[in-house]
């Protein structure tokens, strides 16, 4: 995701188009229900233990909200990001540390 993003802002700036990526954590929603139920196959755990295992990792202890996502995607779609560009931005909680 990362090098797609950085080769599409190289060749979008000139444009005065700016690309950006944000890279979701574990979400409370319904695709992470399906994702602890596929899981569960392959580890072998019961509904809801593979979700609990993967938030469990998360700093600001909480699973991610459409909400969370939403606002910064919003940053992303303003103004206010406009010289912003070539960046894939982790938006976890604090799973992932870069």
């Amino acid at each position: 995701m990362r090098s797609l993003t950085q080769s599409a802002a190289k060749e979008l700036a000139r444009h005065k188009i700016t690309v950006n990526a944000y890279c979701p954590g574990v979400a409370a929603t319904k695709m992470w229900d399906r994702i602890d139920e596929e899981m569960g196959k392959y580890l072998g755990t019961k509904p809801g233990e593979a979700f609990e295992r993967f938030s469990s990792g998360i700093l600001l202890g909480r699973p991610q909200t459409a909400k969370d996502v939403a606002d910064f995607v919003h940053y992303l779609a303003s103004p206010d990001s406009d010289y912003m560009t070539g960046q894939s931005i982790m938006i976890d909680g604090g799973i992932v540390l870069r």
